[in-house]
């Protein structure tokens, strides 16, 4: 199977040949426009060649030729004349390896069989080890597969919701007026102040804090999770800490240079590490030490947990229900609700279910769609 950047370098050539010209900086777009747009079907693969690869619309006819000969499609129902269809067969059959076919192609689209019959198949231009591991559990993988996917993990972008600041920013339109400025600029018209200079706050991301369970129940899921919140840490300045039976601030050391050494030094730092669970004890430590004193005020608030917990699930509800008092939303990961047969009957897991804004699995590198989406979404009213 083809990878994506002999497929980018095969196709512009075969392009180059046919008279079109097609430098790197349009292959270097080619190939980004695959990776952020994955199509999946050749008409979705020609509309985005179509869009970084042709400037003139006299070259639209010879991309077409040069677009089914590599590709080896036929007509498609629907599409408007002239333009390539999806093939009768997969990428992987009509590109193999170099693509040897590639540079043969003409402007007359020569070898186009017309009464084949349009098909739609599925097109993996991008296919690689990383699109194998994407639908697999965490709990699955080994530690090398979760190494290939730490590449991933640090292009994701945990977004919070924003809140106003109290610094300000200059408005054409605004409820309040900007003394300082307007006084500034009225020495310019001789003191009077002609032109009433207005600001409006500034807006800035709330604070994200996330609890990550690193119980014995949580292990597999815990170093997945891990490696997430390390790019976190690092780009959003997320405040990151682990529990089992004691509370452990790992920030610090997801801060220093270096995944793998910024890991060793959170595994180190948490000495309870695949032990028992004490959430309610846990939560109780971080609302006294770290959310009264102000670090949860506003903040979205994500807990990584199974809610298997030994001790009185009374207590975890009066904590979870401190918590979301002061917490703007309080997002609940928990894995095991990737199954469809998944019920909130565990004790722990069923106390802190009325206090949470939203509950996710993220048990796979697709179901981390969900969580970065619940973590930005507006606040539900309990």
């Amino acid at each position: 199977m083809a990878d994506l950047p002999e497929l980018a370098a095969s196709f512009t050539a075969a392009l180059h040949d046919a008279g079109i010209p097609v430098g790197p900086d349009r292959t270097r777009s080619f190939a980004r426009a695959l990776t952020l747009l994955a199509p999946s079907t050749t008409r979705e693969l020609r509309h985005c060649a179509l869009a970084t690869l042709v400037s003139d619309p006299e070259q639209i006819e010879p991309f077409d030729a040069v677009f089914r000969q590599v590709f080896a499609g036929s007509g498609d129902r629907g599409a408007p004349r002239g333009q390539p269809g999806d093939p009768a067969r997969s990428l992987p059959d009509a590109v193999p390896g170099r693509l040897p076919n590639a540079r043969k192609a003409t402007a007359d689209g020569g070898g186009r069989d017309a009464d084949a019959q349009p098909r739609d198949a599925p097109v993996p231009i991008a296919a690689s080890p990383l699109d194998r591991l994407a639908s697999r559990d965490f709990a699955d993988l080994s530690a090398e597969e979760l190494a290939l996917l730490s590449e991933v993990m640090r292009t994701l972008v945990l977004r919070t919701p924003t809140r106003p600041s109290r610094r300000r920013r200059t408005a054409h339109h605004g409820a309040r007026i900007d003394v300082r400025r307007t006084l500034s600029g009225s020495r310019r018209t001789g003191g009077y102040p002609l032109r009433l200079h207005r600001s409006v706050p500034r807006a800035r991301r709330r604070d994200l804090i996330v609890l990550c369970d690193i119980s014995g129940s949580m292990e597999p899921y815990a170093r997945a999770m891990l490696q997430l919140l390390y790019c976190a840490a690092r780009a959003t300045h997320a405040e990151v800490f682990t529990f089992a039976t004691r509370l452990t601030r790992l920030t610090p050391a997801l801060r220093r240079a270096g995944p793998d050494d910024a890991l060793a030094r959170a595994g180190r730092a948490a000495p309870d590490w695949s032990g028992g669970t004490r959430i309610a004890d846990c939560l109780a430590e971080f609302n006294e030490r770290f959310g009264r004193r102000g670090m949860a005020h506003g903040a979205v608030v994500a807990i990584v947990s199974d809610g298997w917990d030994t001790g009185a699930a009374a207590d975890l509800a009066t904590h979870m229900a401190r918590l979301s008092r002061v917490a703007y939303r309080v997002v609940w990961v928990n894995p095991r609700t990737a199954s469809p047969r998944y019920r909130p009957l565990v004790a722990g897991m069923a106390a802190a279910l009325p206090y949470c804004d939203a509950v996710v699995s993220a048990h796979n590198l697709v179901a981390l769609d969900d969580f970065i989406a619940a973590l930005c979404a507006p606040r539900r009213r309990r």
